[in-house]
């Protein structure tokens, strides 16, 4: 994935597009004021030029400016630069109004054939001059004093001094000026102000879109750190930063939650390890006097025990009764006590088979005193294992005498078979005894289950804990009636390999 696949790339792409739109924009709306302010200056200089030849002309001729302009074909004023010019004044030395397109401002004849002319003086209504500088010291005789240019006014007065051979005269030309000047002039800001709003309502979407999931991992945040370990932030098919801190999320969440089952199931662990203390120290404290009535019994066998007759042999009986079932409370203590108790393997290079013969010798007496054939089959270049062999002949064992009794006193075969398989050796334990059935199959394992009477419940769960402590593992198939085989799957030795 690219630069600009990411969440910072388009978000850089997206800013640089509205940067680059604004611009855009406000370069055409400058270029086009920039044209029509060009246009109306072009105009406004056409309507002085006509003006001021239309009073100079006015100065050259006999005719009054009126009559000039009304004239067929006249070439003085145009039809654009006549609705932008107010009037044109001419000015003699004497500073009288000697003619205007005004016709208020024009000379009277009296009545006594006298010409009257206004004064410039009079003429309090003109508009402020512009550009008074062409007038120098003569501003005084005008009226119409310059203002600031700045200052908004509908009209403007521009007077050009013209030497003739009869003095100084003065064409002033009034210009009418914009009504919508300021408005022009606000065109640009306001054209401006929209692409800035058009811009912020983009970005604000934007902004909105791209936290959006900001926001929906601060509420997953928030129920998180409530304790909720459920939440997830709803994923997109984004790849981006936003779509994979998502996923991050989630992920993070799921191990959360699998680390708060794996600590409830340490707690238990925990109370399980003192219940296990406890129940060590409880099986040391009864071993004690069943030692002690172990050796009474044995005491009272060759001290108090009579003499001949049935007297005797009853009391043989009993006492041998006794002994049993004081065996059998020491046997389960001993179970309790290897399933309870940490244990420490001491790993090492070991060969598989030699352990199993050693092994079979506890059952081989009650195998052959019950018609029960034992057959131990290895394939060729088996590897030695890693093991411990006090704990591994406890693991066969447990399984080679579950396998007799299984198959009880009606005979039947007790087949072992070695064989390497990858980095493991296989040893295949089966039995024709009576099988397990399904139900009780994804049991055996379990602690205190048993199906014999006289049973902990211990014996598979030594042996799977022990396989464990090897790093190997343990699996069982069997039918009900049709025989039982577990598999033991061991890691090779490195030495041996």
């Amino acid at each position: 994935m690219g630069f600009f696949g990411t969440f910072r790339g388009r978000l850089l792409l997206i800013f640089a597009f509205l940067i680059l739109a604004t611009l855009g924009v406000q370069f055409y709306l400058n270029l086009y004021m920039q044209n029509e302010n060009d246009a109306r200056r072009e105009l406004h200089d056409n309507a002085l030029l006509s003006g001021i030849r239309l009073g100079v002309s006015g100065i050259s001729s006999g005719e009054y400016m009126t009559d000039m302009v009304a004239a067929p074909g006249q070439a003085y004023i145009d039809e654009q630069s006549r609705d932008r010019i107010s009037d044109v004044i001419i000015v003699d030395k004497q500073w009288q109004v000697t003619d205007s397109l005004n016709p208020e401002r024009l000379p009277i004849q009296g009545p006594d054939g006298v010409t009257r002319y206004k004064k410039l003086a009079d003429l309090t209504d003109l508009p402020p001059l512009t550009k008074a500088t062409f007038v120098g010291e003569d501003i005084q005789n005008f009226p119409n004093k310059p203002v600031d240019e700045s200052t908004p006014r509908d009209e403007e007065s521009h007077a050009i001094p013209v030497q003739t051979s009869d003095g100084r005269y003065y064409v002033l030309v009034l210009l009418r000026t914009e009504k919508d000047a300021a408005m022009r002039a606000a065109q640009p800001l306001l054209a401006t102000l929209g692409v800035l709003l058009l811009s912020t309502l983009v970005t604000g979407l934007l902004v909105w879109r791209f936290t959006r999931p900001i926001a929906n991992l601060s509420n997953a945040a928030r129920e998180v750190a409530a304790g909720n370990l459920l939440v997830r932030v709803p994923e997109s098919d984004s790849y981006d930063e936003m779509g994979q801190l998502a996923r991050n999320f989630n992920e993070m969440t799921g191990e959360l939650e699998k680390t708060r089952e794996l600590e409830g199931q340490l707690q238990q662990a925990e109370k399980s390890a003192v219940i296990g203390r406890l129940g060590s120290a409880i099986a040391h404290e009864i071993r004690n006097p069943l030692n002690y009535i172990n050796l009474t019994l044995d005491h009272l066998r060759s001290k108090f025990a009579p003499a001949e007759g049935d007297d005797r042999a009853k009391f043989i009986k009993l006492t041998s009764q006794l002994k049993d079932e004081v065996a059998r409370i020491n046997s389960q203590i001993t179970d309790f006590l290897n399933y309870s108790r940490p244990a420490n393997v001491n790993l090492r290079p070991v060969d598989a088979r030699s352990i199993i013969e050693d092994s079979l010798r506890i059952v081989e007496a009650q195998a052959a005193e019950n018609d029960i054939k034992i057959a131990v089959v290895e394939h060729e270049d088996v590897p030695q294992i890693m093991g411990d062999p006090e704990f591994l002949r406890s693991v066969f064992n447990n399984l080679f005498i579950n396998a007799v009794q299984s198959m009880g006193s009606d005979g039947g075969h007790l087949n072992v078979k070695i064989a390497p398989e990858d980095a493991l050796v296989s040893i295949e334990v089966s039995d024709t005894g009576v099988g397990i059935s399904q139900e009780n199959l994804a049991k055996v394992f379990e602690p205190y289950f048993s199906t014999k009477e006289t049973g902990t419940g211990l014996g598979l769960a030594i042996v799977q804990k022990i396989v464990d402590l090897h790093n190997g593992t343990i699996d069982v198939d069997s039918t009900e009636g049709g025989g039982t085989k577990f598999t033991v799957r061991l890691p090779v030795s490195p030495v041996g390999a």
